[in-house]
């Protein structure tokens, strides 16, 4: 299986990753221990007992869960090895502890894995606390005596934050071959990864802190937008019910500062998306766990957040599907997949909120939908970076733009729209059909366009075993100042820290965001909480560093020298910038084109400057950009100036100029073109 979706699905979601709490020595381990018989019902309700096995040389008891990312996906892997060791008279058994799961639960993750082995409920966690089990998934091998032999994991290829490419030690396995050979294990306790066991508590009868009246809002304040039904969260956070077997993890998580998923350092800049919980928050989560989840009055609940069905966004204006579904092979590579929709769109389009979704979540590892503009012929691997509408990947949020201050996407009318989809095989066909929902704005309420601009570095080699690797990339703002607001850094499996400083026109510099730890599972945009005003000649410095030794266990070669790729085994240094023109204002609108004679047009420009000024010329293609043959007339009573210029059909650039020597861009006009960042204005027959 690629690496990238190991981390996906383990890692995407490492609210149910963590290491085991118990100590590796003899005096807090179960090994040695004689397992007395027990009986549980498996998922149709039939009765199963440990003496029903009575004649297998080895039993393996695996503790699982049916929403625990690990214990998912390793399924099909323990199905596997029930198989494998079956002539050799092992026999298989899951328990599911966790008191949020049912029968009929454990039943569905049976079908779903092609498990058939026997898969039991451990109602009230009796069985759980006879064996000590701490997490999901956890394997224990009892010997013909049913005296326990091995203790943890099935095998190391996952840990807290990573994911090896491939299986370095298959512990259960060894241990298998080892009882089976009548030899003491080599190592008979090694450390399980997984979710905490959801166990039955007592609660406190005079606990302080309530689900109800406490923890539902630091959830739905943090936490549901995620986990609910539908959406990347592996459970549901909506009910008493279902979280209560989630408390230790929960907490665990917080504490490590794993969830919610953050990794801007708080002292460089504010944003609108800081996930963090206050430390008041991580305090109440605490104390109900510690108070063993107790539920409270349930006339305390808060509402739940509203949310459209299936979508992050308001309900889509648009919904537009791949034109058909790709069958993703078993195995191997699969480049880039491009899907081309023409939506007919006969007049710009503004978009003020976008979100794609992966219809396939556990093969599509990233989708981004992009525009093509009408007249060219092909798009460029670039377009999906500067002409990007819509992304998906862990940890990205929607596109969403507050109407209140006008600013929205262009499509410009006659674009096609573009899926790239980034497919990682996992061990069988699957199908996808990904789509993307778009919701758009009055043109009317558009002042300003929203545009991605990025700082990156093609030519960067990363030399073998380089563990702090540096590479730098600038964005210089030429022409009209900008507004910043937001940063996305994205690298790949080496990616180790990412820092964006401003260096400002007057050699002030600020840092505008600082990634210590990056992690490539959570591809973050930080949305600053005030728009950053950028004047022209800022340069955007961003300074990523790589880890490509042996350190790095996510690492999928330490002896590779690394460049840029799109696969995720290969890097990227990209530091993307959310961005708009300070002094846009799109309501004031386009030059006025009117017909004239047979074949002349008349064009009216028109500019009302935020401050009082001397005088404004009209300079551009067609006066030889004279700064002073075109004058505008005014200001009117409303403070706007005007000017007419007669035009044959063609494509014309211009710009306005201020006081006889500052250059300025027509607000009105969202066109631009060249080195010089000059308006554009098309006169058609």
């Amino acid at each position: 299986m690629h690496l990238a979706r190991l981390l996906l699905l383990t890692l995407a979601v490492s609210v149910c990753a963590a290491t085991a709490v118990m100590a590796e020595t003899s005096s807090s381990t179960p090994i040695g221990k004689l397992i007395p018989p027990f009986e549980l019902q498996d998922g149709l309700g039939a009765t199963h007992s440990l003496e029903e096995w009575s004649d297998a040389r080895a039993v393996v008891v695996v503790f699982f869960g049916t929403e625990c990312p690990l214990a998912k996906l390793y399924g099909p892997r323990l199905s596997a090895l029930a198989e494998k060791y079956a002539d050799q008279g092992v026999q298989f058994v899951g328990i599911d502890a966790n008191r949020q799961d049912s029968l009929i639960d454990i039943a569905r993750y049976g079908r779903a894995h092609g498990i058939e082995f026997p898969l039991l409920k451990d109602a009230g966690n009796v069985v759980a606390d006879q064996f000590g089990a701490v997490r999901t998934p956890e394997a224990f091998v009892l010997d013909q005596n049913r005296i326990v032999r091995y203790w943890g994991r099935i095998d190391d290829q996952y840990g807290v934050g990573y994911a090896r490419a491939d299986v370095q030690r298959q512990d259960l396995a060894v241990a298998l071959d080892e009882v089976l050979a009548g030899q003491e294990v080599s190592r008979p306790v090694t450390r399980p990864v997984g979710c905490i066991i959801g166990r039955v508590r007592k609660p406190k009868p005079d606990a302080e802190v309530t689900y109800a009246r406490d923890v539902a809002p630091i959830l739905n304040r943090h936490c549901v937008s995620c986990h609910r039904e539908g959406e990347i969260g592996p459970f549901a956070m909506t009910s008493y019910d279902e979280i209560a077997g989630w408390a230790e993890t929960i907490v665990e998580t917080v504490e490590d500062g794993r969830m919610p998923p953050w990794h801007a350092d708080p002292a460089h800049g504010k944003f609108l998306n800081d996930a963090r919980l206050t430390d008041e928050e991580k305090q109440t989560l605490a104390a109900w766990a510690k108070a063993g989840a107790p539920q409270g009055d349930p006339s305390d609940l808060p509402e739940l957040p509203q949310f459209v069905d299936g979508w992050q966004i308001p309900k889509p204006d648009m919904v537009i599907p791949m034109p058909k579904a790709f069958k993703v092979p078993a195995k191997g590579v699969v480049p880039y997949k491009y899907f081309v929709v023409d939506p007919g769109f006969k007049e710009d389009k503004w978009v003020v909120a976008a979100e794609a979704r992966p219809g396939n979540r556990a093969v599509v590892h990233h989708l981004i939908l992009f525009f093509q503009p009408p007249g060219s012929d092909r798009f460029q691997g670039e377009d999906a970076l500067f002409n990007s509408v819509a992304s998906f990947a862990p940890g990205l949020p929607a596109s969403t733009f507050p109407q209140s201050q006008g600013l929205a996407r262009r499509i410009p009318a006659g674009s096609k729209l573009i899926f790239q989809v980034h497919y990682t095989p996992i061990g069988t066909e699957q199908v996808d059909l990904s789509s993307a929902g778009l919701v758009f704005a009055d043109p009317k309420d558009v002042k300003q366009e929203v545009k991605v601009d990025c700082a990156l570095n093609f030519r960067f080699q990363i030399p073998p075993q380089a563990d702090n690797h540096r590479v730098e990339a600038e964005y210089r703002v030429q022409g009209p100042d900008r507004l910043l607001y937001a940063i996305t850094p994205h690298m790949h499996l080496r990616g180790k820290s990412f820092h964006v400083t401003a260096v400002y026109p007057d050699e002030r510099e600020e840092v505008l965001l600082d990634v210590p730890r990056y992690d490539f599972n959570w591809q973050n945009t930080y949305i600053l909480a005030e728009p950053k005003h950028l004047p022209d000649g800022t340069v955007l410095r961003c300074v990523a560093h790589f880890d490509n030794s042996s350190g790095n266990v996510a690492n999928p070669d330490p002896s590779a020298t690394v460049g840029w790729g799109d696969q995720t085994w290969e890097e990227m240094m990209i530091g993307s910038f959310t961005m708009t023109i300070a002094d846009q204002d799109l309501s004031a609108g386009r030059p006025q084109v009117r017909a004239i004679g047979d074949d002349g047009f008349e064009a009216t420009f028109r500019y009302r400057p935020e401050e009082p000024v001397e005088s404004v010329h009209l300079a551009g293609e067609f006066n030889d950009w004279s700064m002073d043959a075109t004058p505008f007339e005014g200001p009117d009573d409303a403070g706007w100036y005007r000017a007419k210029v007669q035009l044959a059909p063609g494509k014309y650039e211009y710009k306005f100029v201020v006081n006889g020597s500052e250059w300025k861009n027509d607000p009105g006009n969202p066109e631009f073109a060249g080195y010089y960042f000059n308006n554009v204005l098309w006169v058609r027959e």
